[in-house]
């Protein structure tokens, strides 16, 4: 053979060789292993073997040394989904089915659930931050849970090497299942942050949702979950249990600030947008790859028409009322925006009911909590809008209730029930998973039942359509292929300065100017007399705490507003005052001291901030009757409450009067509805904020941004239009009327050159 055609022979083998041999590439980067592969996926793993196929590399999580359909990341994540769930036991389901309680990063000896590392607490145990707890380690293991709530973290890359201990801890066990550890929403700031262009920190800072829709620009909410998502990924967080999409048609109602506000059509579109942020991919065919973030919307059916506004983690707030006919309208913004989406993923992968009895909706009568209802779950969702995703539990609500006031179980309308009696009404409501229940035994129970009452092969197939939904979520999002984190690379994206910038913006879009009385704003050059405020002592989340002790302070820090303005302690010195107050805060709607009274317990909730009378209640309330309680009518006609904070109201006023002609500058910082006609009269500029830092308000202040913010809601011009609203209707208030003559309807907003109208009011406002 001619010696050029033998060598070219040789080469021409090599190469075949080469083609048939691995494609990848394998390297050690901080605590595991990374596989790289041409046209492959990337592989990150501790423990489990590797498999090779055709050239290319798979994990062998069962260990069997076969490859198995879920471990080949070539096959549909529904036929992977389908194959694992036959695989696994009964006890393997029940790990899936449940979902772990609050987990924060050190674990805590206190709050919802003490920690201990290796019997010790924290402090004492010398453990790193990102070590596992005794507790985390127990329900991973010994009860197979997989779904991790998580609260703080200490830092971002502990936050990376803490999920990193997980993965490798789960990969070890049974079928290699991964964690999807998921997070309540992260990205929302404090009054005090500051930001400086071109730094980062530890997370985005964003305006509340609330905050948020004030902005009427779905876009910028889009732009936010692409931002929050990478952020999510980054920490080892593949779930948000959000957004809280319930229509916030009842003033009163504490959760509120979570909301997009009243109005379905903005609520529906800022739904769609928020969903298809977080969870689709760039340039993946379906939307779902390594950068999705598993959206859990809730509440179903939507929790905004609670009766008089009481909260439904509560037993005296568990009634979702209907006086206006509008459940239809409280569904729209889940059934025509975040299960209808625009992008690849086309609804969101998981939906929360909430705590509430949806009063009166059951064509059967039964009134219960909306997860144990099955016309609310299967009914409904399953079937008239074809939701086949996850069903997920709102957190402890097969816990038993010990009175009206606690804070504990939430098992409303089936008190009498054993907690194994109610996980099993759960599942045949259609549920899929249990929120804040890290032992397997009520759900084991639950199958015994059903093994029971319709045969072992029902109850295997009704269990395992719940794991197929499951493992999809951990399959669409690439957590079988890796689901470890880059401690470094985690700490690079968490809060990078282009995503602080961005949020700062919104913060800035989001407050609202309602009133410019002769253009007090904006005040450029100028002295500023800044009044200290009384802060109350109030009950912290849920009233479960106190805050700090009663005390007099600036509402805002002086060298912050020094960047801005000249600091005079003098109001004769001064060129404008700049007032910072909170909303009313007059409860929760229930008080033991009117029980102890001989009362039935209810109470209003105020908006105003002087003290409310409520002349103009409901003689009768809509839905009531409980174990606990020997009455049904829950009605509060005729009682007064007092708000916490009345001294803003005074301190507005007695500005003004030491003002005199010069302008009083008002900001008010709001998570729902507020009356606000005794303070309007009194102030000549009026700013309303939904959760931003105070730096944001000063840009305003002095013209450096130009306000763009619209109402979200309507502010009522009294209590008495609070009182006769009806709870689940839309828009049906009184608006306050200024004294410039402006009416603070929903998409009222000002500018520097009057009332905004653009397209933003042409598409919400009429």
């Amino acid at each position: 053979m001619h010696i050029g055609r033998f060598f070219a022979a040789m080469a021409a083998t090599l190469a075949a060789v080469c083609a048939c041999g691995p494609s990848w590439q394998e390297s050690q980067a901080d605590g595991y292993r990374l596989i790289t592969q041409k046209k492959g996926a990337t592989l990150g793993y501790t423990s489990a073997p590797i498999l090779e196929a055709d050239g290319y590399a798979f994990k062998d999580l069962n260990r069997n040394g076969v490859l198995d359909v879920y471990e080949d990341w070539r096959k549909p994540a529904e036929e992977r989904a389908r194959d694992l769930a036959g695989q696994l036991s009964i006890e393997e389901i029940a790990g899936l089915m449940l979902y772990s309680g609050h987990q924060a990063i050190p674990g805590s000896a206190y709050g919802f659930g003490g920690a201990t590392y290796g019997g010790k607490n924290y402090a004492d145990s010398g453990a790193q931050p990102w070590d596992l707890t005794d507790q985390q380690r127990k329900f991973l293991e010994e009860d197979n849970l997989r779904a991790v709530l998580v609260t703080t973290v200490e830092s971002p890359e502990v936050a990376a090497r803490w999920n990193n201990n997980v993965q490798s801890f789960v990969e070890g066990l049974g079928h290699g299942i991964p964690a999807n550890n998921s997070s309540d929403p992260r990205n929302e700031t404090a009054a005090t942050a500051e930001f400086n262009m071109g730094a980062g920190g530890k997370i985005s800072l964003w305006p509340t949702p609330l905050g948020l829709a004030a902005t009427f620009d779905p876009k910028l909410v889009e732009h936010f979950g692409q931002i929050a998502s990478q952020e999510y990924r980054a920490l080892g967080i593949a779930t948000a249990l959000s957004p809280q999409i319930d229509l916030a048609t009842e003033p009163r109602w504490s959760r509120f600030n979570g909301t997009f506000g009243e109005d379905p059509a903005l609520d529906t579109d800022m739904a769609r947008a928020y969903v298809d942020g977080f969870q689709t991919t760039p340039g993946s065919p379906d939307g779902w790859g390594s950068q999705s973030v598993n959206a859990m919307i809730k509440h179903w059916p939507s929790g905004g028409p609670e009766e008089g506004g009481r909260d439904a983690h509560f037993n005296y707030g568990k009634y979702a009322v209907y006086p206006g006919g509008n459940f239809e309208t409280q569904i729209r913004a889940f059934t025509e925006g975040a299960l209808k989406l625009d992008g690849g993923t086309l609804m969101a992968s998981a939906v929360m009911p909430y705590y509430t009895i949806s009063y009166g909706i059951d064509p059967s009568g039964e009134n219960v909590g909306n997860s144990y209802n099955k016309y609310i779950i299967t009914d409904l969702l399953r079937e008239k809008y074809g939701y086949d995703g996850v069903v997920c539990t709102d957190w402890g609500i097969t816990n038993d209730n010990a009175s009206i006031e606690s804070f504990d179980g939430k098992c409303w309308g089936v008190e009498g029930l054993s907690v194994a009696e109610r996980h099993y009404e759960v599942i045949k409501a259609g549920v899929d998973q249990f929120g804040g229940n890290n032992d397997k035994g009520p759900v084991l129970k639950a199958y015994q039942m059903w093994v029971r009452d319709f045969g072992e092969e029902s109850a295997m197939a009704r269990f395992r359509k719940s794991a197929e939904r499951l493992l999809l979520n951990s399959f669409r999002t690439g957590l079988f292929e890796n689901p470890y984190r880059n401690p470094a690379e985690t700490a690079a994206t968490v809060g990078k300065p282009e995503f602080m910038q961005a949020g700062y913006e919104a913060q800035q879009k989001s407050i609202v100017m309602v009133k410019n009385h002769g253009g007090a704003l904006p005040a450029r050059k100028a002295k500023v007399f800044v009044p200290k405020r009384f802060y109350p002592q109030t009950p912290g989340m849920f009233g479960l705490s106190m805050g700090p002790a009663a005390h007099w302070d600036y509402p805002i820090d002086r060298s912050l507003v020094e960047k801005y303005f000249e600091w005079t302690e003098s109001p004769a010195e001064a060129d404008f005052a700049l007032v910072m107050i909170q909303e009313p805060a007059a409860g929760s709607g229930y008080s033991v001291e009117d029980r102890a009274r001989g009362g039935n317990g209810y109470v209003p909730i105020s908006l105003q901030y002087r003290p409310y009378k409520a002349e103009f209640a409901r003689k009768v309330s809509l839905a009531g009757g409980d174990p606990k309680e020997e009455f049904t009518n829950r009605s509060y006609k005729g009682k007064a409450v007092s708000t916490a904070n009345e001294e803003d109201l005074n301190l507005v006023i007695r500005t003004k009067a030491v003002m005199g002609d010069k302008p009083v500058v008002v900001v008010v910082n709001l998570s729902r509805p507020a009356v606000l006609s005794e303070l309007e009269p009194f102030a000549d500029a009026l700013l309303l904020s939904f959760g931003v830092q105070n730096q944001a308000v000063l840009d305003i202040v002095k013209g450096d941004f130009e306000p763009s913010g619209l109402l979200p809601m309507q502010m009522p011009a009294d209590m008495r239009t609070v009182e006769e609203q009806f709870e689940d209707t839309p828009r049906d208030m009184r608006p306050l009327k200024d004294s410039d003559g402006n009416s603070w309807d929903f998409a009222y907003g000002l500018n520097w050159s009057g009332v905004i109208r653009d397209a933003r009011v042409e598409r919400y406002g009429n």
